[in-house]
């Protein structure tokens, strides 16, 4: 079992990263905050979980053991795949998931593109009792507010949706956002994330 990686960034682009870990270069699946996160040439260390089938290997990279934590659990709820686990934590940070469950309040997951209603009531219920919300202030991941909109778009393409629905998204996630999240480019994505699924955007699998 690969449980986590440290090494250099080759590549970060949409939603995946190159790490180059003793002169192999791996391709780990990631949300596109986290690879919006990180620069090429630099060192990363991510926690992972390898998802072996018949006719494939996929590693899944998290900055805390609190994401993979949350992934794992929403993998277990029947229904969600690993894909589906890596929408919601696109949208929602570990303490948004331990939150919505904890007030059973399913609609939460229901706006994560690919998650309907029937499988985020599954997911209240699976993971009730599961996750404790956290105390700590989230960090902010900051970039110059005149490039949060195409960052977040590209970061949407990434993940699948068109260029006609991922601009207007990033665009109006930005207009919608307070003042303080303006150069919070975690605070716009997630908007941006939940309002493409709210309007029907392209489900993930």
């Amino acid at each position: 079992m690969i449980s986590s990686l440290r090494g250099t960034v080759l590549a970060a682009v949409g939603t995946s990263l190159v790490i180059e870990v003793g002169g192999v270069g791996l391709s780990v699946s990631v949300t596109p905050e986290h690879a919006l996160s990180v620069r090429v040439g630099s060192e990363t260390q991510v926690n992972t979980a390898l998802i072996v089938r018949e006719d494939d290997l996929a590693l899944y990279g998290f900055r805390s053991a609190e994401e993979l934590e949350v992934f794992n659990l929403l993998r277990g709820v029947t229904g969600v795949g690993p894909k589906s686990a890596m929408g919601v934590l696109a949208a929602l940070t570990p303490d948004d998931v331990a939150r919505a469950v904890t007030e059973e309040n399913d609609s939460a997951f229901r706006k994560v593109s690919g998650i309907g209603p029937k499988t985020a009531k599954l997911i209240v219920l699976n993971l009730a009792g599961k996750l404790v919300v956290s105390t700590r202030q989230p960090g902010v991941t900051s970039v110059r507010a005149n490039s949060v909109s195409e960052q977040v778009s590209m970061a949407l393409q990434g993940l699948g949706w068109p260029d006609k629905l991922a601009q207007p998204a990033a665009e109006s996630a930005l207009r919608d956002a307070s003042e303080a999240e303006l150069n919070d480019v975690q605070a716009i994505l997630r908007r941006a994330i939940l309002l493409v699924g709210s309007r029907g955007g392209k489900a993930g699998s």
